[in-house]
């Protein structure tokens, strides 16, 4: 569902397989990145709110009935190249991403909401990457979570497979803000108004930058800003939001 702002559209996409904790079945991942690629053509979109029906689980993992029955490597390829494609398709979306997370969040979902831009969770939401305890290792966007929680927590979370709670997601960096199950959609809320009062196009520069920095060695990370920076004055929006804030200000002094 969508709502539209004076500056601009807010989505609210929910995975909707609460009978199954929201896990990743094939048919589920196909949707979700048709949908996601749609989302990433309009060019009104502010933001994206990305969260799972009920109130058990963010995403429980990818489907393991549907990986059960899977052939062979082949297949296995496959499969988990739909999951990468849902996390891909969340860090190729424009505008920031926002995961409201309650309940379980584990494996492809732990790997989905790293993928999103900034992620807010439930104190009552539980967080691992059991995989190694079903045989397989943790692969795909796993191999954000280095940059968000450490080396360290990160070989022992999937080596382990162990589960840990919101209280340590918070205190590695691995989501934003805790907040009580009935209050979270409210801190959301608090947190699309913040990037409501940003430039849009702006935004969307500073996510393909930081998308960019991520991957470039520092010296081509700086050069890319220089570029970046460039770019955002072959539109009118810097010149207009200064000249706002100028005469904001200038209103303020006291006269």
């Amino acid at each position: 569902r969508y709502q539209d702002h004076a500056r601009g559209r807010i989505a609210f996409v929910t995975i909707d397989n609460a009978r199954k904790l929201n896990s990743l079945s094939s048919a589920v991942m196909g949707q979700f990145t048709a949908l996601f690629g749609g989302l990433a053509a309009d060019p009104a979109l502010r933001a994206v709110v990305l969260t799972g029906a009920g109130d058990a689980a963010f995403i429980g993992g990818a489907n393991i009935d549907e990986m059960a029955g899977l052939p062979g490597p082949e297949a296995a390829r496959a499969f988990i190249l739909q999951v990468h494609g849902c996390c891909r398709a969340i860090r190729d979306t424009p505008v920031p991403v926002i995961a409201a997370i309650g309940g379980w969040c584990l494996g492809a979902g732990l790997e989905v909401a790293a993928a999103c831009d900034m992620r807010l969770c439930a104190d009552s939401a539980q967080f691992g990457m059991p995989e190694v305890k079903l045989g397989l290792p943790s692969v795909v966007e796993a191999a954000l979570l280095p940059s968000l929680i450490g080396w360290g927590r990160t070989r022992r979370i999937l080596m382990t497979g162990e589960t840990f709670g919101a209280a340590e997601a918070l205190a590695w960096g691995l989501v934003e803000e805790v907040h009580p199950p009935d209050l979270l959609s409210a801190a959301v809320a608090e947190l699309l108004d913040r990037l409501l009062e940003a430039e849009p196009r702006a935004v969307r520069i500073q996510k393909a930058l930081i998308r960019a920095w991520e991957e470039l060695p520092m010296s081509r990370a700086i050069a890319a800003g220089v570029d970046a920076f460039e770019d955002a004055w072959t539109t009118d929006e810097p010149k207009e939001a200064m000249a706002r804030f100028l005469d904001a200000r200038a209103a303020a002094k006291p006269r």
